[in-house]
């Protein structure tokens, strides 16, 4: 089973996006167990990044499909940890130290946004490598 650790700054407001990462989050039992750190500054988050590589959300990133991401993501390991910085983005420390830089579009996103994204990607990955119907 996959671990995840996704470190972010600030908790989401908006609670449409709250209500769809919880979704997935269900859907994700027993297949991924995820954990949400929350940081109050970019410092923060720089300071976790020091503990173990991660990867890291950005737009400069690698852009993969939905199944490159699938095969991508057992090659990382069952540990994963994953940065998704503010509105101002990341400092440049934090991706010279990341494991992986990833996109996920060249489009830009809130950061609440981007959390949906991404855990609707774990899902998705989930259920490419077990052939189900939802990427179809």
């Amino acid at each position: 089973m996959f671990k995840v650790k996704v470190f972010t700054v600030g908790r989401s407001k908006e609670g449409c996006l709250s209500s769809a990462i919880q979704e997935y989050e269900k859907r994700l039992t027993g297949h991924l167990c995820l954990e949400w750190h929350f940081a109050k500054t970019n410092a923060q988050l720089l300071q976790w990044s020091l503990v173990e590589p991660a990867i890291v959300l950005d737009p400069q990133g690698t852009l993969l499909t939905s199944e490159e991401w699938a095969a991508k993501m057992p090659q990382l390991g069952l540990r994963l940890r994953f940065i998704i910085g503010g509105a101002d983005g990341l400092p440049i420390e934090i991706k010279q130290k990341a494991r992986f830089l990833w996109s996920l579009s060249p489009l830009t996103f809130t950061h609440e946004m981007t959390r949906l994204i991404l855990v609707e990607q774990l899902y998705r990955a989930i259920e490419i490598g077990r052939s189900s119907r939802y990427h179809k």
